[in-house]
């Protein structure tokens, strides 16, 4: 035994080892030990005092991480004797006289162990270890209390269930431990432990925990004011940060007194960078987190905060080279400028307009004014960085803010005018479409001048970039105006770039205007044809020679320019380049290689074959086993993950290519997220496919399909399980041409694992994606297609969500009287309500999807949720509420016709009162429930069509009726008017005088699905040659002519329809009266002329 242990301590040297081998050899042959045998001598090496400090540290080490991911196994294969004498032996370890770095390194052990042994029913199975915390707590030595508070630090759910019982115990040990007389080390310790506890009680319903421990704060926060004074453990301060992420509300008792703290150091020139990070980071957490507190209670300190901010923005370094480099490294985070700016739209982001932009504005003039470039910088990076978060209040004021930045496009220093071009490529982002329309004729020359920076590329290419974003959300016919200046622009310089390329091999430049003119052609699409056949030539070069690896970016762009401007200008025009383009993106994957998985090429061939498909339709089908296999590889590309300890972690932190989620005191979970963006691009490609081929995809469908079920629970990335959701209704589509057994195998593997992850999904964007998907799946296969099972399931599904849609509207209300309420919550509110009201419509999409498939044999099932429909109705309900209220029971009436009936009590009501409501939304959901009501609803309810009849009267006369906010609901309600008097007009009795009233609301220009009725109904008034619409001797065909030509100039209705058809019939019947058409031409104005004449070209290409 001696000589193994011998051994072994010679193994722990030598995995000590800066020798790359013998530290490999060391791990490998500690890999092949048993469990047993790795745990007896790490255990011994521990307790050995003779052995050398770094071999214990590294023996305690190794024993945390095997504990961590083997403990149980091991502990369950051992006799309870065994068990009884391991704990004591790691109870006993504690206990030496060692060094604090070995002790903090036991104690890790310690606690995962306990974290180990707490059941999923909370029991403690190491009931030692309570009584060992407590003894500690009493202990004289400080290194034993310092112990104990490390242990529950690490493991604060240690006290299991039962936990309430010792909650005084608990409050009472750490209390003392925070004791002025306490040793130093033992305070800090106990700061931590209450923060763990406090942090694991983070959630609402444990605010008693919370309340408890209130007493112990000023005191906690003095000794973080300690630590900072001393400027050597940093541990509290990012505690601190924690706490103001996860339970802000516990610390508004003492937030005064932080600012305070906070403030202090920031504004200190005495202390290093790293700690003002540290403070800047706890004041704005705090803003993110709990703003409305902030507003209220800190604003003072929000005021001095600001300029500060401001200033640590201008701490930039002077760099000559800096705008002639022609590859650009990426900012470094731990930059002062670079932390303060993101800082100020974190600040604008959590606080809001109201608050930071008067203090951000007043200190503008005096920064833009300075001689000093970085002053002037800093003021730019700064408009730049709060748009997002001040937008309402910054809109109102934008004219100001552009006056100032327009100026500095000239600035004599070339970072200024860089960040100008920022200034105006951020607003045009953030205040799309307005910006665009209000300063397209300042914006657009300012930014052609400058790429004309040919001495400073770095700027010329930010010109470019910022004439992307402002192309992007640019309206086509404002763009189009300038179309001619932009292309000469960047066709001259895309020319002078490429020489340069190939002369000194510079290519940011070209890299930029590439992606520019993709950017313009985007927008302006057909208008773009104009410079095709000029740019595709070179385009086309750059593809086919530009292989080696420093260019392949400019190869990716080019590709990404190519397929957008093909699709810009359509088929007939892109369709000679076509084939030979398709060659071109396909030669890497035909020509028997592979791109490797870093090629930033990859993800621009998946884009732009999606593209290639939108652009040639069928004919893309010959391209999809080449395409098929490099799509699917990224779209299955597995994340690397890892479980990491805090040293592992340290070594890796600064790896932006890595996402880490802390589980506890030493266990970290890390991602690679590095490829996880081309992932989800690839799912949404596959997603074009299958909806662009259709049938033609169906070989793929079902390889496809085993691939997006699994992918819907993703979590590592949100966008992959939207288009997992998205590809399903689909893949079902494509499938369909295999067969109804087929399809309906393709449901069964498909709808369990759909309804499960609709019921587990974290995220509301990701949620409505789900439901969407349900709905639409069950409109793509028809009635039937759920199980008794799976409708089971369904109604769960509603039954869950509506509960958490009223849930969340109480707690909406509740917020609205609590202390710290103002605007700014209120703005938060309306936007959580926004989210909600879109998840309720997808609610009721299911709804609606479940009434059209299954019609009447719904109803029962409907049944088991309709209370929660009747709910939505309640006249204290918010208008949305009411709106998708009467959308479900519009849906019932129109699918189920006169079986309706027995509803009758709860929708007629509702269907009368909420005609005349004061929310349009609302009024057109009631007006579109008349009209069904009258269409489908039968005899029965003549009576009440009778009665709605003066209430869509006064709606359709009211003299707000056509104004843009109405006009649907307006026309839903002269729809209506018409389906009672063609469908259920029994109990009227005056019709003919109603025809001629309704005939007078004519024409209708917004709403086109209800245009099919209304004008579908006209038309069968005049081939029957109703005397009130023709009038006495035909006068009215005057109107009747405009009518038409109206609808076909507002484009309400398609010139193909059935309905558009039997119009321009009778317009060609008016024709052979050349006297009768001279009068009915001349009343109509030259954009209807234009219009008519437009459909009767359309009609006969037809």
């Amino acid at each position: 035994m001696a000589a193994d242990q011998a051994q072994f301590q010679a193994l722990l040297v030598s995995l000590l080892s800066t020798d790359n081998d013998v530290r490999q050899q060391a791990e490998e042959t500690y890999n092949n030990l048993s469990r047993e045998l790795k745990v007896t001598h790490l255990l011994g090496n521990i307790h050995n005092g003779h052995q050398s400090e770094e071999a214990r540290q590294m023996a305690a080490v190794l024993l945390r991480r095997l504990f961590t991911t083997e403990f149980l196994e091991f502990y369950k294969e051992i006799p309870a004797d065994s068990q009884n004498q391991l704990l004591q032996q790691i109870l006993l370890a504690v206990q030496q006289e060692v060094t604090p770095q070995l002790r903090r390194k036991i104690c890790e052990v310690v606690a995962e162990v306990a974290r180990n042994l707490i059941d999923d029913d909370g029991n403690n199975q190491w009931p030692d270890i309570l009584q060992f915390l407590f003894q500690c707590a009493n202990s004289p030595t400080p290194q034993l209390q310092e112990s104990g508070l490390r242990i529950f630090s690490s493991v604060p759910a240690i006290f299991g269930n039962q936990e309430m019982q010792y909650m005084d115990l608990i409050k009472q040990m750490l209390a003392k431990s925070l004791d002025a007389t306490a040793d130093s080390e033992v305070r800090v310790q106990a700061v931590r432990a209450i923060g763990a506890f406090i942090l694991y009680h983070d959630k609402d319903k444990e605010a008693a925990v919370h309340k408890h421990f209130a007493d112990l704060l000023p005191r906690m926060i003095v000794i973080i004011g300690e630590t900072i004074e001393a400027q050597d453990d940093q541990t509290l301060l990012k505690l601190l940060i924690d706490m103001t992420e996860n339970c802000p509300k516990f610390l508004r008792p003492e937030m005064e007194f932080i600012f305070d703290m906070c403030m202090k150091v920031f504004s200190s020139q005495d202390f290093e960078d790293s700690w003002r990070h540290l403070v800047l980071e706890v004041m704005v957490s705090f803003s993110e987190n709990a703003p409305a507190m902030v507003r209220k209670r800190a604003d003072k300190y929000v005021v001095a905060l600001i300029p500060l901010v401001l200033q640590m923005m201008t701490d930039l370094e002077d760099d000559d080279e800096w705008s002639v480099t022609d590859v650009v490294d990426d900012d470094d985070h731990s930059d002062n400028n670079v932390i303060a700016e993101s800082s100020l739209d974190r600040l604008a982001c959590g606080l809001g307009g109201k608050v930071i932009l008067p203090h951000v504005m007043s200190a503008l003039p005096a920064m833009l004014g300075h001689a000093d470039w970085k002053h002037r910088f800093a003021a730019l990076m700064a408009i730049s960085a709060i748009g997002e978060g001040c937008h309402k209040y910054m809109e109102a004021i934008l004219d100001e803010v552009m006056a100032g930045v327009l100026n500095f496009l000239r600035d004599s220093h070339p970072r200024v005018r860089y960040a100008a071009c920022n200034a105006i490529g951020q607003m045009s982002t953030d205040f799309a479409p307005t910006f665009e329309k209000k300063f397209h004729s300042q914006v657009i020359p300012g930014l052609l001048a400058l790429l004309d920076d040919v001495a400073n590329p770095r700027v010329q290419a930010h010109a470019g970039a910022a004439l992307v974003n402002f192309s992007e959300d640019c309206p086509k016919n404002i763009l189009t105006r300038y179309l001619d200046g932009i292309m000469a622009k960047l066709e001259s310089i895309l020319n002078s770039k490429f020489k340069e390329l190939v002369e000194k091999g510079n290519k940011l430049v070209l890299e930029q205007v590439v992606t520019t003119i993709a950017s313009v052609a985007d927008t302006c699409e057909a208008e773009f044809v104009a410079y095709y056949d000029r740019l595709m030539p070179c385009l086309k070069f750059i593809i086919q020679n530009a292989n080696s690896e420093d260019l392949r970016m400019l190869r990716g762009k080019t590709i990404e320019c190519v397929s957008l401007i093909g699709l810009a200008v359509g088929r007939d025009k892109f369709l000679a380049d076509a084939g030979e383009i398709m060659d071109m993106l396909l030669v890497n994957h035909t020509e028997g290689g592979e791109l490797p998985d870093d090629d930033p090429q990859t993800s621009y061939l998946i884009t732009a074959w999606a593209r290639m498909c939108k652009i040639l339709g069928k004919q893309f089908e010959q391209y999809l086993p080449v395409v098929m296999g490099p799509v699917m590889r990224t779209a299955t590309m597995k994340p690397e993950v890892a479980m990491l300890d805090n040293d592992e972690v340290e070594d890796i932190e600064g790896d932006v290519d890595w996402s880490f989620i802390n589980l506890g005191e030493q266990q970290n979970f890390a991602i690679r997220t590095a490829g996880m963006d081309d992932k989800a691009s690839a799912c949404e490609m596959l997603v074009c496919y299958a909806r662009e081929l259709k049938e033609g995809f169906a070989e793929y469908a079902e390889q496809v399909v085993r691939q997006m079920v699994p992918m819907l629970k993703f979590y590592f990335h949100d966008g992959v399980r939207t288009a997992a959701a998205e590809s399903l209704p689909y893949l079902l589509d494509c499938a369909k041409i295999k067969g109804p057994q087929y399809l309906e195998g393709m449901w069964l593997y498909i709808c369990p694992e759909l309804l499960k992850v609709i019921n587990t999904e974290p995220e509301p964007e990701v949620q409505s994606e789900l439901l969407n998907s349900l709905a639409k799946c069950i409109q793509t296969l028809g009635p039937n297609c759920l199980n008794e099972e799976a409708m089971k399931l369904v109604l769960e599904i509603i039954n869950k969500y509506m509960l958490e849609h009223f849930e969340r509207a109480d707690k909406r209300l509740l917020a609205r009287t609590e202390e710290d309420y103002d605007d700014g919550v209120e703005e938060e509110l309306a936007e959580q309500d926004d989210t909600d009201v879109f998840i309720l419509s997808k609610i009721v999409d299911i709804t609606h999807a479940l009434f059209e498939t299954n019609k009447v044999q719904f109803l029962p099932a409907f049944e088991q949720v309709a209370p929660h429909f009747v709910k939505l109705l309640d006249p204290n309900r918010s208008e949305s509420d009411r709106q998708w209220g009467v959308c479900v029971f519009d849906d019932l009436i129109e699918f189920c016709g006169p079986a309706s009936a027995p509803y009758s009590q709860i929708f007629t009501p509702a269907l009368q009162r909420y005609i005349a409501d004061k929310s349009s939304d609302v009024r057109q959901a009631a007006a579109y429930g008349c009209g069904v009501l009258a269409q489908f609803g039968g005899e029965q309810f003549a009576v009440t069509c009778a009665q709605i009849i003066p209430l869509l009267v006064q709606v359709i006369n009211d003299p707000k009726a056509r104004e843009i906010e109405n006009i649907n609901a307006t026309e839903n309600a002269i729809s209506a008017f018409g389906k009672i008097l063609k469908y259920n007009p029994s109990a009227l009795s005056n019709i003919e005088e109603m025809i001629g009233v309704w005939f007078s609301w004519l024409p209708i220009s917004e709403d086109a699905d209800e245009a099919v009725h209304i004008y579908g109904y006209l038309c069968e008034l005049i081939e029957a040659n109703h005397p009130v619409i023709l009038g006495s001797n035909n006068c009215n065909l005057p109107r009747i002519f405009s009518i038409i030509a109206e609808a076909f100039c507002t484009k309400v209705v398609e010139v193909k329809s059935p309905v558009g058809t039997r119009m321009l019939t009778i317009v060609k019947q008016v024709e052979s009266n050349p006297d009768v058409m001279q009068a009915c031409a001349s009343s109509l104005t030259p954009e209807q002329q234009q219009a008519l004449q437009d459909a009767y070209r359309e009609l006969a290409s037809a």
